[in-house]
């Protein structure tokens, strides 16, 4: 996670408003853009945040500088996703925005571009752990090993995934900042266990191998994850539904929870 930056996942088009303009005017620029919240920056600078909450009880010609909040929490675009995640959760802010050393205006990253960097997060522990539910269910002794893998080959062991969430696998894969897939690989089979989002990414970039961490069975046994694939008709990755009409329940999760928070 320490190569993943702000700057790979901020927003880089950030809609803002002038120091110099008026309650009115962020009212119209709400309409516009259905957010609730902008930057306030003076010939490029940064200077605040205004957001809906800001102009309750305001009079539409009270000066943008009168009612922002001048108490502005920014990150760099070289900080440490997690960094931010810190930040944006300890604060409760819902976006940072992100400046240059001048304090000028580059991008901006939120809560929910934090989360969407966490999903499918592959760790070390991650996949001990699975290996040592494998020791545990089978009772086989697997190894591992780390390399690449043909995607065609993989079984699903997932029947949807998110188009949202696709989009920013097909992003890091662009960026060479994909995390390595897990998969099992026992006499006959190649089984995806971890990385749908990011094999699909590959898929529709023609990519033909991924980088995984190869978990060894050398055992002959058709494995549970096998058979509930088998039980949702999954063989190829072809089989798996791309819903471009949901979210991530994470991200949903979140936009409630800050909503009704």
């Amino acid at each position: 996670m320490d190569k993943k930056k702000v700057r790979n996942y901020m927003t880089y088009d950030v809609v803002t408003v002038e120091a110099r303009g008026t309650a009115k005017d962020v009212i119209e620029t709400i309409k516009k853009t259905n957010h609730d919240g902008f930057p306030v920056v003076r010939d490029g600078e940064v200077v605040g945040y205004v957001s809906a909450r800001d102009l309750l009880f305001t009079h539409p010609d009270t000066p943008v500088e009168r009612i922002m909040s001048k108490h502005l929490i920014v990150a760099d675009p070289e900080m440490s996703i997690n960094d931010a995640a810190r930040v944006i959760f300890r604060s409760g802010i819902q976006k940072l925005p992100v400046v240059d050393e001048d304090n000028r205006l580059i991008g901006i990253i939120s809560n929910a571009d934090v989360i969407r960097s966490q999903i499918e997060h592959v760790s070390p522990e991650k996949v001990f752990k699975f290996i040592e539910t494998l020791k545990t269910l089978h009772g086989v002794e697997p190894t591992l090993k780390r390399g690449s893998v043909p995607i065609d080959e993989l079984l699903p062991t997932q029947s949807k995934i998110y188009e949202d969430e696709l989009e920013g696998r097909i992003y890091e894969i662009k960026k060479g900042l994909a995390e390595p897939l897990i998969v099992v690989r026992r006499p006959g089979r190649l089984i995806l266990v971890d990385g749908h989002h990011r094999t699909i990414a590959a898929k529709r970039l023609a990519l033909k191998y991924l980088d995984a961490y190869i978990i060894e069975i050398a055992e002959d046994i058709e494995l549970g994850m096998e058979k509930t694939a088998r039980a949702m008709n999954l063989t190829t990755l072809d089989d798996i539904k791309v819903l471009d009409y949901a979210r991530h329940p994470l991200v949903a999760l979140t936009h409630r929870l800050v909503r009704h928070g």
